[in-house]
């Protein structure tokens, strides 16, 4: 692959260079060159991780300690690889490369959820969890812990944004996960399948994880809600149990990421 040395602002310039050049994480989630968008990977590990589970990547910036362990993880992979001083970089970028690499890759098409479904056992359901740290860490959670799917509704950050996937230590490009419908047809598509809906939410009708834990069927779908609000109604009407985790000190929940690995960990 070539090795590119960028010494001043001309040269970033170069229309290779466009996929970092101050680009939001959505302007690169719809852009037209791609025909899915394009995602951006921080960390020499990272993308180890994408590159094993089949993501391609487009180009690579790379700082000068860098670039020798970012040439061989790229092997004969034919994406440009670029270089040059951290300001220069800094520059293109609108931010430090504090984990010395970032790679542009192409976004998959994201698999149906029915495809998803078949043969897993339990998949957590992110509605409207808005902050991608949250995102990145409950898919770090759902990875390291056990879950075999993730899906996302329609309002939930995306998962291949930038800081997600930094948080999730790219986790987000290794568990399946999709984009589900609304609660209408949900539901169904859950139940038929064959999973059991588990709300985490603290209703009068809620009870105690553990309990539930106890008798928990094959297939549990766990669905995890917004930072503050929690679950939407729709959500809680569409659970089949509602199941809380005993809280003490007057504390009456916690971070929806620490919750997600707190049941996911009762459930494996």
């Amino acid at each position: 692959m070539p090795l590119v040395e960028l010494a001043d602002e001309q040269d970033l310039a170069d229309p290779r260079l466009a996929d970092f050049a101050r680009r939001t994480d959505v302007a690169l989630r719809f852009d037209r060159e791609a025909e899915h968008g394009i995602f951006l990977v921080e960390s020499l590990l990272v993308l180890e991780r994408a590159l094993a589970a089949g993501h391609a990547p487009r180009a690579l910036l790379a700082l000068p300690g860098s670039v020798g362990a970012a040439l061989a993880l790229l092997g004969e992979r034919g994406a440009p690889v670029f270089t040059g001083p951290p300001e220069l970089l800094a520059e293109l970028t609108g931010y430090e490369l504090h984990r010395g690499v970032v790679a542009s890759l192409d976004r998959p098409e994201l698999p149906d959820p029915a495809e998803l479904l078949d043969g897993a056992r339990r998949v957590a359901v992110l509605e409207n969890v808005v902050d991608p740290t949250n995102v990145g860490a409950i898919f770090r959670s759902a990875a390291g812990i056990g879950a075999d799917a993730v899906l996302v509704t329609p309002r939930c950050a995306d998962p291949f944004y930038r800081r997600a996937i930094r948080v999730s230590m790219g986790t987000v490009l290794q568990l399946p996960w999709t984009r589900t419908p609304d609660w209408d047809g949900l539901p169904p598509l859950l139940r038929g399948a064959g999973f059991e809906i588990a709300a985490l939410a603290l209703t009068p009708q809620s009870i105690p994880l553990k309990e539930y834990a106890d008798r928990a069927p094959e297939r549990v779908a766990l669905v995890l809600g917004t930072e503050g609000d929690g679950l939407t109604a729709e959500a809680l009407a569409a659970a089949d149990v509602h199941v809380r985790i005993p809280m003490r000190h007057g504390v009456d929940s916690l971070n929806v990421a620490a919750a997600a690995a707190v049941a996911m960990y009762a459930l494996s």
